[in-house]
């Protein structure tokens, strides 16, 4: 490892530039020259019934999280700039990141109006296991997400390192995880993008809405099937207990609350 920190520092600093300013149908070829691995399963997707309609507004992508690069892996596999909503990414990730950020606040209701302004102006990105999770496990979703009453696009994301790990369970180190990531000789992302998951029940239901736990539920099944993991009852702040013995929560720049 110590051997190839020098290499994997120029590798870094090449991969990170590539991404942030090379056009998203270059950089992924860009990226395989110095060994990234990336796969595309299936398309970008089902147009939701609201755009079938005419329906104003973009698409709701939901996916699990395995490193803060998942957003911009997103965007970069749609060929076009998304939103991603955050609730404690550091101040250092969000002045690099290449795609536009959203903090949230951990207010219920104003985080709904929040995103849904944002789902209104474009596409939006959302990883409603709050935190990352390397192991084959997803964690509980949060049912934010289902308020939305937008339909959701399920996006199963895998990823394969073989000596640094982008998953920091310190909290004033999580700035470092996209590095750490692409400091790996061969780093891998697996992307794939499952039917789209109307929230409407039933038309012998009346066509109601479901409710918001039971859509975050079902696109938790959906992804763990696709996926090949096991599904947990597990939050954001039971992970960081468990391993880190804090909330993980990263403090915000002095200008934000």
């Amino acid at each position: 490892m110590y051997t190839f920190l020098p290499f994997a520092v120029a590798l870094v600093a090449f991969r990170i530039l590539a991404f942030s300013f090379l056009p998203y149908r270059v950089c992924f070829p860009v990226g395989a020259l110095t060994g990234v691995h990336y796969r595309l399963v299936a398309g970008g997707g089902h147009a939701s019934k609201q755009q079938e309609d005419g329906g104003g507004g973009g698409r709701l992508y939901v996916c699990n999280h395995r490193t803060l690069l998942d957003p911009i892996i997103v965007a970069a596999a749609l060929c076009k700039p998304v939103t991603a909503v955050t609730y404690s990414l550091s101040p250092v990730s969000e002045l690099i990141a290449p795609i536009q950020t959203a903090r949230l606040t951990r207010d219920r209701e104003k985080d709904r109006r929040n995103m849904a302004a944002l789902l209104a102006r474009g596409d939006l990105v959302v990883c409603p296991e709050g935190t990352t999770c390397r192991e084959e496990f997803l964690l509980r979703f949060s049912p934010l997400f289902g308020e939305l009453g937008a339909d959701v696009n399920p996006v199963a994301l895998d990823t394969r390192v073989d000596m640094f790990y982008g998953t920091s369970t310190k909290p004033g180190a999580k700035w470092m995880d996209p590095f750490y990531f692409m400091m790996n000789p061969r780093p891998a992302y697996r992307v794939e993008f499952l039917p789209c998951a109307g929230t409407a029940a039933a038309e012998d239901d009346g066509g109601r809405r479901e409710d918001s736990i039971d859509v975050a539920n079902r696109v938790q099944r959906e992804l763990g099937k696709a996926l090949g993991f096991q599904l947990t009852g597990l939050t954001r702040k039971d992970k960081y207990m468990m391993l880190a013995g804090n909330e993980g929560v990263v403090p915000a720049a002095s200008n934000n609350n």
